[in-house]
């Protein structure tokens, strides 16, 4: 009875491998199926992976029967889907490749086994084994820890579940090293293949859910970014800007930093069209968006909404704005171009107005209009600041003109002066 027992645990854990192998090569195909969906390169290279380590866990499941060198060659081929998982993470990312680092362990690993002492010893492949595994997988989760964009998943169900399965790939490390004798070790490999069995079953199909969300969120966010930006220029388009300004406002407000808005027209712009085509006119569209991100923050906020008229939002005061209303003024007065012979000449008028973080951005973008009007109208190629910053909100804004009335009765009384009379 106790020898049925024990057969069927055993039959159990090998039917439970070769599940494994099975399923881990059908979310290979299912991921390379969703590279061509998606184009996503990382997934190909998971996908890839993926049928990798299913092919590394078939040969060695054969063993023997096909060639002496089938458990070496497994082995190597696992290590070279664990680098490729890593490297596809990095992909993910945008990293480069490193091919060194990716067929490190394979290369080390089918090196050593031409030395006699590690061929021959059980504990010394197992530990080996088991660092290198770990080693990649926890690399791999580093990689994943690195994505901070909130848009996408967040970061810890995608670093937690390769820094489980470095773990549980440890775990041999210490069993190995206390394991003295051939029949310790020999127990310790039967046990590590059992609960490799069911982790990397537990593994492959976490890691997939995890990829194809992550890719699913990266595509929604390419999409949301292509909603919000102009094709021409790069920069957000009107709907991207206001969207932005409502999520810099609402962060300031709570430090009540004053934020500025620029106005900003290009000159004489129908004239370029008309003389040169629309080609060039499109080509200095493109100049200044490239002026503007060389010379204002990254932080900053800028959007063209529509034709040659463009605004840029940015914290701080007038006199700050002023002057890197000034910088993008002169840099894109000096970035003409010479068309067929002919210097293009390239200037823009700026409006400036600010407020507080709590103001309706409408009312601030009517201010800055104003200023960029008598910018044109005073000869072009000119900064101007609105009179005075715009109030925090309606309701403030009146209890500001109350205020002003008050002082002016107090003053008229003071004086002798009736407010009439001062009318």
């Amino acid at each position: 009875m106790a020898n049925f027992a024990e057969a069927s645990i055993a039959l159990d854990f090998g039917t439970l491998f070769v599940v494994a192998i099975c399923v881990t090569s059908l979310l290979g195909l299912f991921l390379l199926y969703a590279w061509t969906q998606e184009r996503i390169v990382a997934l190909a290279w998971w996908g890839v992976a993926y049928l990798f380590g299913g092919a590394s866990g078939a040969l060695w499941h054969m063993g023997d029967t096909i060639s002496p060198l089938a458990s070496n060659l497994s082995t190597s081929l696992l290590f070279v889907a664990t680098g490729m998982i890593w490297s596809a993470a990095r992909l993910f990312h945008g990293r480069p490749v490193l091919w060194i680092a990716t067929l490190f362990g394979a290369v080390f690993w089918l090196t050593a086994c031409f030395v006699p002492t590690f061929a021959f010893s059980a504990a010394s492949r197992i530990v080996v084994s088991s660092i290198i595994v770990a080693g990649y997988t926890f690399m791999t989760a580093t990689e994943l820890r690195r994505e901070r964009r909130k848009l996408l998943i967040r970061r810890w169900p995608a670093a937690f579940v390769p820094m489980l399965h470095g773990a549980i790939f440890l775990f041999p490390v210490a069993l190995a090293t206390l394991s003295s004798d051939s029949g310790g070790v020999y127990g310790v490999a039967r046990g590590w293949i059992a609960v490799f069995s069911i982790e990397i079953l537990l593994y492959v199909v976490g890691t997939a859910f995890i990829v194809l969300i992550l890719s699913k969120d990266r595509t929604m966010h390419a999409y949301k970014v292509a909603a919000a930006t102009d094709p021409l220029t790069g920069l957000f388009n009107r709907r991207g800007f206001f969207e932005a300004a409502g999520s810099m406002m609402a962060r300031h407000s709570r430090s009540r930093t004053p934020i500025s808005l620029l106005a900003i027209d290009l000159d004489r712009f129908k004239t370029i069209n008309d003389r040169y085509g629309h080609a060039v006119g499109d080509n200095v569209l493109q100049l200044f968006a490239k002026v503007v991100r060389q010379t204002m923050r990254a932080t900053d906020i800028v959007g063209r909404l529509g034709g040659e008229e463009f605004v840029a939002l940015l914290p701080g005061t007038l006199a700050e704005a002023t002057i890197a209303a000034e910088r993008v003024r002169v840099a894109f007065a000096a970035a003409g171009f010479v068309r067929n012979g002919q210097h293009v000449a390239t200037t823009v008028s700026i409006g400036i107005a600010g407020g507080s973080p709590s103001t309706a951005i409408d009312l601030i973008i009517t201010r800055a209009d104003t200023a960029l009007y008598r910018a044109k109208s005073n000869g072009r190629d000119r900064v101007e600041i609105a009179t005075e910053e715009v109030a925090l909100h309606t309701g403030e804004r009146s209890e500001t003109i109350r205020r002003s009335g008050r002082e002016k009765e107090r003053s008229a009384a003071t004086d002798g002066t009736p407010e009439s009379c001062m009318a």
